[in-house]
């Protein structure tokens, strides 16, 4: 039988638009156009100005020839036009593509070809780096430079088109472009390419704009509240925060590094009430000099995800006046998806029962439908017993559309109807659930995620290394680090520096192991070699 209320009740343009996180934008520049949107330095830039830039940018892409499915590339820090391109590139129809600033010119390479970049957008800080890489791509996108004023490094020449002159030749009451349907792709994002080369993230307008609002929600972010760029906007678009702030009319204060004293000077002076990173940026705001620390008038909220804190650190943040939330979710994800709600009840627990609860990684966010931990055999919900193991796995409008031109890996990654994000886990009676392992054997080293199997693969094209196995080993600062156990092959000597220098030669510098390890590696009796052994080994060593 028909659904009646279906009959004659159509969608029509009266009654259906397309969920875009754009129209966020231009929201709060109608409605709040002088308000403070951006702070970089001493710029002030308002709302109305924010959003005429943007309108700008999407012009001047479009008299490029840029249009609906095409991809535009940028490698910049946290800056007002890293927050231009999150809007200015979708409002051209173009797909965003955000490049992780601390890659090597290869993967840049691999990643501008892969995208079919046709416009690269590049700050002068690492203008070099592009130039490297597009020495080795096979695509010809259109460069342009833009020129941060708050950056005091040497500029290099080039040829390449000025960003302001740029913006300049585009219309400030440009129509920009809704998307044609929700479904469409707002932005590629490129994993760390665990196994084989990064896989692309393709997400959507719809996601992206339910997200955006699930962070709000999920922070309890306050109308015109001041969020400060410590998280990098690379990373997932900086967990979909640039469309957040939008949303709530809050004020971006930008950082183009992550260093103590500029981040005490913000929280302070421009009253910041939010910000997100990996523990290691609170390790470097509490063991900063006293002399760069400051009082702060107001609590500030601090989202963090990878390895939860340890208990130390979450006490001194509480002292210095910070409230930590830990947060979890993947590049498929949009960022966190998953969130630790802490219970007013638990705050009166001893203190070694609340680290207990804060490890947890916690229950999913609002706008995702379904989390839970399957037995990837079965499909089947492990008991909820915080001991049994499963695959972390979700469901919903906040997973990936799926990985650009990758039919087989996302086929794989949507086996049985659930997004399957290789974590392993457990789940607790009260149903939160908790990390306690990661299947492809991912270091978290401040924040990044450095593949085991990568750094393996630069060894073994050492001429004197024989076999090698990489797993995480902790460190002080970067939660992380790399740690290497090699065997030689009979005859050879090298020693630790020569293989380090090796690895620089071949890996990004954060992937290069903080040990290097000469021993036997332990096997089962198939050959496969034991890492869980050599975890434990890694363990007992310092970085």
């Amino acid at each position: 039988m028909e659904n009646p209320y279906n009959s004659g009740l159509e969608r029509n343009p009266a009654n259906h638009q397309p969920l875009t996180p754009l129209n966020f934008l231009a929201r709060a520049a109608e409605v709040f156009p002088d308000h403070v949107a951006i702070v970089h330095g001493a710029l002030r830039r308002s709302y109305a100005d924010f959003y005429v830039r943007s309108r700008q940018l999407a012009s001047a892409l479009a008299q490029t020839g840029i249009g609906r499915g095409d991809t535009v590339s940028v490698l910049m820090p946290n800056t007002p036009a890293m927050l231009e391109c999150h809007y200015g590139v979708p409002m051209s129809g173009a797909v965003l593509h955000s490049i992780n600033t601390r890659l090597d010119a290869a993967i840049i390479a691999f990643q501008l070809d892969h995208a079919m970049s046709k416009v690269v957008i590049v700050d002068s800080e690492f203008m070099p780096l592009m130039q490297e890489a597009l020495a080795l791509t096979k695509v010809s996108p259109v460069v342009i430079l833009y020129d941060d004023p708050e950056w005091n490094g040497a500029r290099m020449i080039v040829d390449a088109t000025d960003y302001e002159a740029f913006l300049g030749l585009g219309d400030p009451d440009f129509d920009w472009l809704m998307p044609e349907d929700e479904w469409d792709a707002i932005s590629i994002n490129y994993t760390s390419g665990t196994t084989g080369d990064p896989k692309g993230v393709v997400s959507h307008h719809r996601g992206a704009y339910l997200l955006a609002q699930g962070n709000a929600l999920t922070t309890s972010m306050a109308k015109h509240a001041v969020y400060l760029w410590t998280l990098p906007m690379f990373h997932c678009n900086g967990w979909c925060f640039p469309w957040t702030l939008s949303a709530i009319i809050g004020t971006h204060v930008c950082l183009r590094q992550v260093r103590a004293e500029p981040i005490w000077n913000a929280l302070a002076d421009e009253g910041v009430t939010h910000l997100c990173g990996a523990p290691i940026v609170m390790s470097l705001m509490i063991s900063a000099p006293e002399t760069e620390k400051r009082d702060l008038e107001q609590t500030v909220q601090f989202f963090t995800a990878a390895a939860p804190p340890p208990e130390s650190l979450l006490a001194d943040m509480t002292e210095a006046g910070f409230e930590v939330t830990h947060l979890y979710g993947l590049t498929e994800t949009y960022g966190p998806a998953v969130v630790n709600d802490w219970h007013a009840s638990w705050s009166d627990l001893p203190r070694g029962e609340q680290a207990a609860l804060k490890a947890r990684q916690g229950v999913r966010y609002l706008p995702l439908e379904g989390l839970d931990v399957l037995d990837p055999e079965t499909m089947q919900p492990v008991p909820r017993d915080g001991k049994t193991m499963g695959e972390v796995m979700f469901r919903g409008n906040v997973v990936m559309k799926g990985y650009f031109r990758n039919p087989e890996a996302t086929q794989k990654a949507f086996a049985g109807g659930w997004f399957h994000s290789g974590d392993l886990g457990v789940r607790y009676p009260d149903g939160y659930i908790q990390l306690k392992d990661r299947s492809k054997d991912i270091i978290i080293s401040g924040g990044e995620n450095i593949s085991s199997i990568e750094v393996e693969e630069a060894l073994y094209r050492h001429s004197s290394v024989a076999a090698t196995a990489v797993v995480a080993m902790p460190h002080d600062r970067w939660g992380e680090t790399p740690c290497a156990f090699v065997e030689l092959k009979p005859g050879h000597d090298v020693d630790e520096a020569d293989l380090r220098a090796w690895c620089r030669e071949h890996l990004a510098p954060y992937k290069v192991p903080g040990r290097i390890v000469f021993t036997s590696i332990p096997r089962t009796s198939t050959g496969k070699i034991q890492k869980f052994a050599l975890r434990e080994h890694a363990r007992d060593l310092v970085a």
